[in-house]
């Protein structure tokens, strides 16, 4: 799993790119945790995603729980139709805002 950040404006953004699962999930996490403290707005581009088992739905949820405490905001761009038809029957798509492009993303997370 790869992850790049970048803030600007006082929006962060995190890019991921490999199989969001059991193994990588608590990696991204502690990746993603100081980024966490210094932003509470966070798009998180999952456009080269291929992969998100249950422990990726997890942390999707626990990063939303963790931002949304802090009255934040947390913006899905690029979710594919395969992820968001499994976030859909699981229900977790009712949490999330989700963007086509990082414009519109950063529109909403404003």
């Amino acid at each position: 799993m790869k992850i790049q950040t970048l803030e600007e404006n006082g929006i962060g953004t995190a890019r991921l790119e490999g199989s969001l699962d059991g193994k990588t999930a608590p990696e991204v996490r502690e990746q993603l945790r100081p980024f966490l403290a210094t932003n509470s707005k966070l798009i998180l581009d999952l456009t080269k995603v291929d992969y998100l088992s249950s422990a990726g739905l997890r942390l999707l949820l626990l990063l939303y729980r963790d931002l949304s405490g802090r009255k934040g905001k947390l913006v899905l761009v690029g979710v594919s139709e395969d992820i968001r038809a499994v976030m859909s029957h699981t229900g977790f798509l009712n949490f999330f805002i989700l963007a086509s492009s990082e414009g519109e993303a950063q529109q909403a997370v404003a």
